[in-house]
């Protein structure tokens, strides 16, 4: 009997609702939140009032797509935290309701560990990796090294301390005068650009621990001072600074990514979250594959921000174990990866 879950993501600015049959994507269907470009970031409120516009003609729009009635569902899964309060609260509360008046089970998905699972979704041409694996989650807010041992058991391996690597991009971005996110901006100025020509601080950390305030601060004082002695400096070497700023991230994330391949023996290593996104980071992952040091996993780009689909494929294997919530779950900010 085929398994259908619908997966409801609504953990930050971007309202995802996808259907599942299996391990199988039907629907995988996104609203985006543009008003946030003109603030330099994501208004928490602002996000949430988005949600509740957005969801119920993205859930529409899903079912339509995946051909898909509501009773044909087996299970809602919803994004229980971390995020933005709020705007888990709109998810939650839908999926409640739903579960609720459908009378089919209510699934609670760790956000983190939903970026992970992304990897376990069936697609054509794309390769599941086998467990054990490593996984290195960057996003906007999370830097991890994660030890997959199987869809249920995970290790935390290391985290950051502070900034995380989306906020290392867009911080360095807003410095530079680039509209948020700076991300892709960087990514994309940074293939026209010489990613050694400008040095910057990096940390040292212990063992698997991420730092990027220290780099976010080089970043600063290195321009205050050189646009000090020349006001067009940032403009006449953006697509240099790009490179260089993307270049130092990227070698901090491969450091400690290759350190945890040796310390456990494991060569299997994917990425997940927007981060994974970044042109530099894969073409550093694909050398080490080329290498012959590591197998490695990367994305379909849908499953690189936050999505539907990762909720889905999350609760897939809960509804296998019949790890069902109740109504009484509320959503939560803070949310480690074990919970």
């Amino acid at each position: 009997m085929d398994i259908t879950i619908m997966g409801i993501e609504s953990s930050c600015d971007d309202t995802s609702i996808a259907i599942l049959q299996n391990r199988k994507i039907l629907a995988n269907v996104t609203a985006n939140q543009k008003i946030h470009a003109e603030y330099g970031g994501v208004v928490p409120e602002l996000a949430s009032r988005a949600h509740q516009q957005n969801i119920i003609p993205t859930v529409e729009a899903a079912l339509k797509q995946a051909n898909i009635k509501l009773e044909n569902l087996s299970g809602i899964a919803f994004t229980s935290g971390p995020g933005l309060l709020g705007s888990l609260l709109v998810g939650t509360s839908f999926a409640k309701s739903l579960s609720l008046a459908l009378n089919k089970p209510l699934i609670e998905v760790n956000h983190m560990r939903a970026h992970i699972l992304a990897h376990l979704i069936e697609e054509d041409g794309q390769e599941n990796p086998e467990f054990p694996f490593l996984c290195l989650t960057v996003s906007g807010g999370h830097t991890q090294i994660v030890q997959v041992n199987s869809p249920y058991s995970m290790d935390l391996l290391g985290s950051t301390i502070d900034d995380a690597a989306g906020e290392a991009f867009d911080k360095a971005g807003k410095i530079m005068g680039l509209a948020y996110p700076a991300g892709p901006e960087i990514d994309r100025r940074a293939q026209l650009g010489d990613p050694l020509k400008f040095e910057f601080a990096k940390p040292k950390m212990p063992d698997f621990q991420f730092s990027f305030s220290g780099l976010k601060t080089s970043i600063l004082y290195f321009l205050q001072k050189q646009m000090k002695e020349d006001p067009g400096f940032i403009d006449r070497e953006l697509d240099h600074l790009c490179a260089s700023i993307q270049h130092s991230i990227v070698t901090i994330l491969m450091d400690k990514l290759k350190l945890a391949a040796q310390k456990t023996g494991i060569n299997r290593i994917a990425i997940a979250g927007g981060v994974s996104a970044n042109s530099g980071l894969r073409e550093a992952l694909l050398k080490e594959e080329s290498k012959g040091n590591w197998k490695v996993f990367i994305p379909s780009f849908q499953f690189t921000t936050d999505n539907g689909a990762m909720i889905a494929i999350s609760g897939y294997y809960k509804y296998l174990q019949e790890d069902f919530s109740d109504l009484s779950i509320i959503a939560s900010a803070r949310k480690p990866l074990e919970a």
